[in-house]
This record gives C-alpha cells, sequence and structure tokens, in this order.
C-alpha cells in the first residue's frame, strides 16, 4: 500500500470531505503537467490523485482508516498507479482549473421559453391619469396537437439507443497519466437521452407554434417614454412546452401637439399681443383637466411663466401630480396703419420717450416696457 494519503493531501485524519476537496484541488493547480512539466512534479501528482481518489470515497476512506488497501493489488504498485481503477477523478481535476464540474446526465427537453419585449404608444392624456389597452401579440405557445410531447399523436419519445438514456457517450484514451475517460453530448440525441422518431406534425418536435393573443395591459399613471411593465408568464413558451418568459411592454409616449413633458412638469407657450400684457387680460387655455383660464397680470414680460400647479403628470411613485407652467410670449406687431402708429408716437410722446434714434441710456425704460404705467395714467 502507499505511503500516508492524508500527508500527501496535506490534511488532517479527521478532515473533513470539503476540506479533502479542497487540499486536491490546491495542489492539482499547482502540480498539474501542463503547469509544471518536471517529471518529479508528473509523479507526485500522480500520488496526489490516487491519495484522492481513496480519502474521496467514503467506503475507500473506512478501508484505508482500517489499515486495509482500497484498491487493492493494481495499486499498491504505489505512485505510478495513475487512476487507480476507477475515472472518477477528471471531472475533479477539470473542476480544480475551470471552477466546475461537467454537468452529467441528460438534458431535459422541456425549458423555460425566452422574455418578449413589445411596444405600446399612448398619448399623453393616457399617461398621465392611466389607462387599459388590449394588445395583440405574437409569441410561441405551447402546442395543441402533441401538448409540448413533441412526438406526433400516437406515438412517444425513446430511449436512446446510442447512449442508453444517459445523454452522453464516454470514451476512454490514454496518456502519461495513465487512462483517463472524457465525455461528450451523444450526436444521435444531442444529449437528451430520447429521440423522437416520429415528430409532431404541427411543430415539428419543438411542442410550441406561433400565434398570435390578445392581452390586456394595465398603464399605471405616470408612465414615461421607455417605461416598461412586466407581465409575468406572458413570453414565449419554452422547448418541450416548457413554463413561458415574461413579457415586457415598453411605453411610447406620442408628441402632444401643445405640451411639452420634462418630468412630471408639462411646459407650453401662450403668445399676446403687447397692449394685452402691459394691461393683462385672461387667455383660456385647454388643459389635461380641461379648460382654464390663464391670469396675465399687466406688465407680464416676454419669457415670464405662470405655475399653474398640480396640472401637470400624476406621480409614478407616490401621490400628487406636477405642474404646467404656462410660458408668455409678448408679440410685437410687425406692421401699424397710420392709426395705430400715429397713437403710439402720441404715448411716446406723453411718456417723454421720444428721443432721436440711438438717445436711450441703458437703464431707461424703452416704449413696450412702460406702457402698464402709460395706460395707468402715471
Amino acid at each position: 500500500m502507499a505511503g500516508d494519503y492524508y500527508a500527501i493531501l496535506g490534511v488532517q485524519r479527521d478532515a473533513s470531505q470539503e476540506e479533502i476537496k479542497k487540499a486536491f484541488r490546491r495542489l492539482a493547480r499547482e502540480l498539474h503537467p501542463d503547469v509544471n512539466p518536471d517529471p518529479k512534479t508528473q509523479e507526485r501528482f500522480k500520488e496526489i490523485n490516487t491519495a484522492y481518489e481513496v480519502l474521496s470515497d467514503p467506503q475507500k476512506k473506512q478501508m484505508y482508516d482500517l489499515g486495509g488497501d482500497p484498491l487493492g493489488s493494481g495499486a499498491s504498485a504505489g505512485p505510478g498507479a495513475g487512476f487507480g481503477g476507477g475515472f472518477g477523478n477528471f471531472s475533479d481535476i477539470m473542476d480544480a482549473f475551470f471552477g466546475t464540474a461537467s454537468q452529467r446526465g441528460p438534458k431535459s427537453r422541456t425549458r423555460r421559453g425566452q422574455d418578449a419585449m413589445i411596444r405600446l404608444e399612448i398619448d399623453l392624456n393616457e399617461a398621465a391619469f392611466g389607462t387599459t389597452k388590449e394588445i395583440q401579440v405574437d409569441t410561441a405557445t405551447v402546442c395543441a396537437t402533441c401538448s409540448g410531447e413533441g412526438a406526433a399523436p400516437g406515438t412517444s419519445a425513446q430511449t436512446c439507443d446510442m447512449c442508453r438514456g444517459r445523454g452522453e457517450i464516454s470514451q476512454v484514451t490514454r496518456s502519461f497519466l495513465g487512462q483517463v475517460m472524457t465525455s461528450r453530448p451523444c450526436p444521435q440525441c444531442q444529449g437528451f437521452g430520447t429521440v423522437v422518431p416520429t415528430p409532431c406534425p404541427e411543430c415539428a418536435g419543438d411542442g410550441r407554434v406561433r400565434s398570435r393573443r390578445t392581452l390586456t395591459v394595465k398603464i399605471p399613471a405616470g408612465v414615461d417614454n421607455g417605461t416598461r411593465i412586466q407581465l409575468a408568464g406572458e413570453g414565449e413558451v419554452g422547448p418541450g412546452g416548457g413554463p413561458a418568459g415574461d413579457l415586457y411592454v415598453e411605453i411610447r409616449e406620442k408628441p402632444h401637439a401643445v405640451f411639452q413633458r420634462r418630468g412630471d412638469d408639462l411646459h407650453c407657450t401662450v403668445t399676446i399681443p403687447m397692449t394685452a400684457a402691459a394691461l393683462g387680460t385672461k387667455v383660456p387655455l385647454e388643459t389635461l383637466d380641461g379648460m382654464e383660464e390663464v391670469d396675465i397680470r399687466p406688465g407680464t414680460q416676454s419669457g415670464q411663466s405662470i405655475p399653474l400647479h398640480a396640472r401637470g403628470i400624476t406621480h409614478l411613485r407616490g401621490n400628487g401630480r406636477g405642474d404646467l407652467v404656462v410660458h408668455v410670449e409678448v408679440q410685437t406687431p410687425s406692421k401699424l396703419d397710420p392709426e395705430q402708429e400715429e397713437l403710439l408716437r402720441r404715448l411716446a410722446k406723453l411718456r417723454g420717450e421720444e428721443r432721436p434714434l440711438g438717445q436711450f441710456q441703458p437703464g431707461q425704460q424703452g416704449l413696450f416696457s412702460r406702457l402698464k404705467d402709460a395706460f395707468n395714467g402715471r
């Protein structure tokens, strides 16, 4: 029998299986021939592999602890015994380098479907207050002919005769380490372990077909461009009639003729003549809540803004609404008839503002900015 397997792996005799496995992985990364080709290192690598083969198997470990030879005469030749009588450690060696062991056994034909996404256009009013929409989606659904099994009616899947249902085939090769067993997916069944001799004529063996469905989607108040609404289980049905993925509805807000949205606030512009700006007026405005009058105070300047509180978009998360901000644009007449021109000249003279061109000093009020005072007789 070989030397002390515990000492070879550098663990205590009461070490747990996890500690033994960690010790083997650490040594395998250090001593693997691909990393260290020194012949002495190769011999050392064979020793740790033999030690791990014994200590990782509860029955072999128990026999070794009782003084027996768990590998028999074939393994007692010492470190040159390679992988011993079995091939179970190859996946552990792969795990030491790549962090995960190869998955064994056949694959399931039933898998979860993919998520799907569609875009839905709504208008500003619907985004502000929420709505309910009916949408049509084209997704994969369970085949009604075979109920997702993939086999034609009256038939069923059969065990693959090449891999005997294992989903993989194994191959033994010889190397300087001894005999190594590798596995790969069965080429006949593609790793499923079963074959479908007579596929369903409706879905061609996939277990699902494309179909159009009508869904009702509730759009919450306050959504914006790019907001995605998740409909769980309404996406693509998976292969083999597997569970459906999710459907995401992405919101696209149509441009509005009057309002521009900035977050939850709305903005618009009203244009008024200079006389209305000077004297004050009320401008009717169709808001999302109906017709309202915007109070333009006397002396309003072009570029001023008037907020209408809580007339904007409903907050998506929380209570309340944004504001409607009305921007005022004062329109200066481009053409005047003789009577209008004369009135303005008389007003300018009355205000002492009629000066030759270029004689206005910085800080002096111009004609249109002082119309309010003129009409008020100041």
